[in-house]
């Protein structure tokens, strides 16, 4: 099925983490042609670079129309009624192009540490968010409202957080997952919530180096994530797929890499099997290297129209 995109954001976005390692200024200077080039949407994360208040001020006051997305806000960072009062504050800020992403890849009832630093556990995730959710909702306000309420979504991977987000929230933000993943979370969310893929991309016509990029990236986020681990287990990957390194079919359903015609076509497959939004996340043998080569070279094969609109904006 293809679901209609929201016309704010269109079908297309750019999630990114190079920003937390760049200045502010290159920060600014990015985030505007990404508006120019036509991409409907720049996502973000949050880990330990700038947190994901701070990031939001910094794209949004460096861009015009662009829809900014955390993808996604910490919930093991701040406590509810600080989210709550950031979330209203950017809503009124900039109306209608702040979109808040909930998650927590730690939320569990282990300690865990980044680089050392311990960071805070709320017991079982779906549980917790729906708290964390009515704790947002309870939270008194003393500041100015927006007309309307910047719309909420929840990094979701399983069937029980995935209906909790079409529930609960504008729908879901999927990340690290094949085609077939978003076919399931269309069948449980129902046709009316919003769901936003991530989409790891390696544009690179040397197909062995992009195959060994695409690998790298995969055995990191296994190694890191062992949510992400426990759904692609869901989805029937196994041991010998996993173990000792991902397997060609496991970086092959979450990697698309090759030439733009080859990322031109998982973008569509992930439309055609239920997502509203698709955001690209590029990935190179730099991680630190911002890829605006890339970003243009992708613009005018999935943003026709876009890219049309936004070369005569740059003329006039």
């Amino acid at each position: 099925m293809t679901v209609s995109p929201s016309a704010e954001l269109g079908r297309v976005g750019i999630w990114t983490f190079a920003f937390d390692s760049q200045p502010a200024g290159r920060v600014r200077e990015s985030a505007s042609e990404i508006e120019e080039l036509g991409y409907g949407a720049l996502w973000y994360g949050e880990a330990f670079g700038r947190d994901t208040v701070g990031q939001a001020w910094l794209l949004l006051s460096a861009t015009r129309r662009l829809a900014v997305a955390s993808g996604i806000a910490n919930i093991a960072f701040r406590e509810p009624i600080a989210t709550a009062a950031a979330a209203r504050t950017l809503g009124e800020a900039f109306p209608g192009r702040y979109i808040l992403g909930l998650g927590g890849h730690r939320v569990d009832d282990t300690v865990n540490t980044v680089d050392g630093f311990p960071v805070p556990t709320r017991s079982r995730a779906v549980t917790t968010m729906r708290s964390y959710l009515e704790a947002m909702d309870a939270s008194p306000a003393h500041s100015p409202i927006p007309p309307s309420a910047p719309h909420r979504l929840l990094a979701a991977l399983g069937p029980k957080m995935l209906k909790l987000a079409a529930e609960r929230t504008w729908g879901a933000h999927t990340s690290f997952v094949p085609v077939e993943h978003t076919a399931r979370a269309r069948q449980i969310m129902g046709p009316d919530a919003f769901l936003a893929v991530e989409q790891a991309v390696v544009l690179d016509h040397d197909l062995d180096r992009a195959r060994e990029v695409a690998t790298a990236h995969v055995a990191g986020y296994l190694a890191m994530a062992p949510h992400q681990e426990a759904n692609v287990r869901r989805l029937g990957f196994g041991d010998e797929d996993i173990v000792g390194g991902p397997s060609r079919r496991l970086v092959d359903a979450i990697v698309a890499y090759g030439d733009t015609e080859a990322i031109r076509r998982r973008v569509r497959h992930h439309l055609q099997a239920g997502a509203s939004h698709v955001c690209l996340q590029v990935i190179t043998a730099t991680p630190d290297r911002l890829p605006r080569r890339e970003w243009r070279e992708l613009a005018p094969v999935l943003l026709p129209r876009h890219t049309q609109v936004a070369a005569s904006r740059r003329s006039t």
